[in-house]
């Protein structure tokens, strides 16, 4: 009996940590400490953030990377305005923010949207654009398909973005580009 304890508790402290993403808290958190979150995961203190694309083996496809080579993700439940991930999520998926102007890169269809803490998050298609904090090096993929958990239930799914190749048909981009007029967005 020990030996299951052993292993299970290890998985059990990994898989609650993850999910600590989508607690049960409905409100929006301060705008402190989400802006101390995302100012240690933004760009340096350029203007804009710069979005390349590299190809990915793993993935058969080209995906988004930020200047650094880190894959950038998007949550599939983030759509139209709604944000799920704020305040500690911000912590685990670093959203990719602009200081001013326009994101630059050799990729079309960027944009920006304020987020509810007042931070400008360069977006792609629509999408809000994260880094994950466990990817060390250009090319990991550690938050791909990672399930976001919200009081105990999925909500969403984080996927690499990527521009062709196989998780291409896998992601939906809005209709329009989102705004944070009238949203609550998720209780992290």
């Amino acid at each position: 009996m020990r030996q299951v304890g052993k292993t299970l508790l290890p998985a059990l402290a990994a898989a609650l940590t993850l999910a600590a993403c989508g607690s049960s808290s409905s409100g929006q958190s301060s705008s402190s400490q989400a802006s101390t979150a995302t100012t240690t995961a933004s760009q340096p203190a350029a203007a804009a953030a710069v979005v390349k694309t590299a190809s990915n083996a793993a993935l058969g496809a080209t995906v988004l990377t930020n200047a650094s080579g880190l894959t950038l993700y998007s949550l599939s439940a983030e759509h139209g305005g709604k944000f799920i991930c704020i305040g500690t999520c911000t912590q685990i998926w670093h959203p990719v923010t602009v200081s001013a102007g326009k994101p630059t890169g050799s990729v079309g269809s960027l944009g920006t949207v304020k987020r509810p803490e007042g931070i400008v998050q360069v977006t792609y298609k629509g999408m809000p654009l994260y880094t994950f904090s466990l990817d060390r090096q250009p090319g990991a993929l550690g938050g791909q398909n990672l399930k976001d958990v919200q009081n105990f239930k999925a909500v969403g799914t984080w996927r690499a973005v990527s521009i062709t190749g196989a998780t291409s048909a896998t992601q939906t981009a809005p209709a329009s580009e989102p705004t944070t007029s009238g949203s609550k967005g998720g209780g992290y």
